[in-house]
């Protein structure tokens, strides 16, 4: 298959991503400073962002590769598609999770159907049933384009769970970006450091957090890509044994 030059590298990829981990593990528990109100709990957050924003980028991935398979009806495509959404809904557990455990401390409850929270499992749930739907179809080239089409449609979800933070009211704190006066909500879960060198800390802390669980994506797309690869080249041979049979 295509991109053979990208599971080439799948050792050095497996690598960066292994770096990448024990670097922000090493940061949130040894250099992120404690915040003054939640303490040590709020180091949750490094992973909590580092896998939402993960889990937005792989459902990126998969509505591009939705349209590039639509223009070009290339399997390889749909592959990535799919790829990318199977990661993208494990980060988006990790992400809920590890909310839940921090909402504990910061909001006196482990989960509150707030606009966030109620459209981050809205998006879960649309994607898992992406998974539903491909197995449901057996025909491969039917399979594909109703899987592309789907995957661009889901994609508002994570629009509007990205948006309803800022527009309307909501307990969850609005991290970056702006929202509108109307918006602004709750202030348990905004972070509160010392000094300023602290929250410098922590703004480094969560970009190496970024960086490690990107770099997990992409070592976990790799190898998700060359398992199909050999399953395709598996599945080839099988039909050339029948063949001769």
């Amino acid at each position: 298959m295509a991109l053979n030059w990208f599971t080439r590298k799948i050792t050095l990829w497996n690598w960066l991503a292994a770096a990448g981990i024990v670097a922000t593990l090493a940061m949130a528990f040894l250099y992120a400073p404690v915040e003054v109100t939640m303490g040590n709990v709020q180091r949750i957050f490094y992973f909590h962002v580092g896998s939402a924003w993960v889990a937005s980028v792989t459902f990126f991935v998969s509505l591009v590769s939705g349209i590039l398979y639509l223009r070009g009806r290339r399997p390889l495509w749909d592959t990535i598609s799919l790829a990318s959404v199977e990661i993208g809904i494990v980060f988006i557990m990790m992400t809920i999770v590890s909310g839940s455990v921090w909402g504990r401390p910061a909001w006196n409850t482990w989960w509150l159907w707030s606009p966030r929270l109620t459209s981050v499992t809205i998006m879960w749930l649309v994607y898992i049933a992406y998974l539903v739907l491909r197995g449901a179809i057996d025909d491969p080239e039917r399979k594909r384009r109703f899987s592309a089409v789907y995957v661009i449609a889901a994609f508002v979800t994570v629009v509007v769970t990205y948006g309803s933070i800022r527009i309307l009211r909501d307990i969850h704190p609005v991290m970056f970006g702006p929202a509108l006066e109307q918006a602004q909500g709750m202030e348990q879960g905004l972070q509160e450091f010392d000094s300023g060198l602290a929250s410098m800390k922590m703004g480094i802390t969560l970009t190496m957090s970024t960086i490690g669980f990107t770099l997990l994506y992409i070592a976990w797309l790799a190898n998700r890509l060359r398992l199909q690869g050999t399953k395709d080249a598996l599945a080839e041979v099988k039909m050339r044994i029948l063949a001769r049979l």
